[in-house]
C-alpha cells in the first residue's frame, strides 16, 4: 500500500478535494438550476457588497493597479466583487463568469460576462492580467481542473487570489452534496504545479477582527 498518498489524501478531508469527484452532465445541470433559483434571493445572494470587507481590500492589494488591465472574477455570481473593483478601478477591464445566466442578469453592464464552467474557462491561455475567485471555487467539484483553468487563463507575471473556506471548519455551515472546502496546504499544492509564488492566510471579514479559522486566502503570482 502507498501510505504516503494514502495519508495525503486522508490530509484534506473532511471537505477537501475529491480526487475523483466528477462534474457530470446531470451535477452541473443540478448546480446551474440551483444558483438560478438563488438568483432570486438577494437576501442570502446579495448584488452588492460593503467596500470596506477585508476579502475587498486583499484582492485589491494583491491584484495591485488595475489600470489597463484586464481582470477575470472567476465564478462571480451576481458580480458583487466586480462592481466594487470596476467602480474603484475605472480604468480597468473586468470579465465576470458564472455557470449561472440568471445570477448574469444581475452583473452591471460596464463588466463583460460570460457563462461557463469553472473547469472550462472559455478564454484563451493568457487573456487576462489578474484573476480571483471568491467562495466559488468550493463549487467547481473538479478543483484540481478548476484551479489549472485559472492559472492558465492569466498571462506569466499575473497575480491569483483565492478566497474560501477552511476544510478544518467543514460542517459549520450547512452545503450542498457537491461543495467542497480546503486546507492551506492542499490548495497551495495545487496552485505551485502552475505558479512560481505561493502563500495563505487566515483571513476575517473586517481587518480589525480576529480571524476565527472559517476563511483562507491564497495569494499567488503565475
Amino acid at each position: 500500500m502507498n501510505w504516503k498518498r494514502l495519508f495525503s489524501e486522508l490530509r484534506d478531508w473532511p471537505g477537501g478535494p475529491r480526487r475523483h469527484a466528477r462534474l457530470t452532465p446531470e451535477l452541473r445541470a443540478r448546480i446551474q438550476s440551483s444558483f438560478d433559483e438563488a438568483a432570486g434571493d438577494e437576501e442570502h445572494f446579495p448584488s452588492t457588497i460593503d467596500p470596506r470587507i477585508y476579502h475587498v481590500q486583499l484582492i485589491r492589494n494583491h491584484l495591485g493597479d488595475l489600470r489597463g488591465k484586464r481582470v477575470l472574477d472567476d465564478g462571480c455570481g451576481k458580480g458583487r466583487f466586480a462592481r466594487v473593483l470596476k467602480e474603484q478601478e475605472p480604468d480597468s477591464e473586468i470579465w465576470g463568469l458564472d455557470i449561472s445566466e440568471e445570477m448574469l442578469r444581475f452583473v452591471p453592464e460596464r463588466i463583460h460576462t460570460r457563462a461557463g464552467s469553472m473547469t472550462e474557462l472559455p478564454f484563451e491561455d493568457g487573456f487576462f492580467d489578474a484573476a480571483y475567485a471568491t467562495e466559488s471555487l468550493e463549487h467547481a467539484v473538479e478543483i484540481e481542473k478548476a484551479v489549472s483553468e485559472l492559472c492558465r487563463v492569466v498571462k506569466r507575471g499575473g497575480r491569483i487570489a483565492i478566497i474560501d473556506k477552511n476544510a478544518e471548519q467543514w460542517g459549520k455551515l450547512k452545503t450542498p452534496e457537491w461543495e467542497q472546502w480546503f486546507t492551506r496546504k492542499g490548495l497551495e499544492r495545487m496552485l505551485r504545479r502552475h505558479c512560481r509564488q505561493v502563500s495563505s492566510r487566515y483571513i476575517s471579514y473586517w481587518e480589525d477582527v480576529k480571524p476565527d479559522g472559517l476563511f483562507l486566502a491564497w495569494l499567488a503570482v503565475k
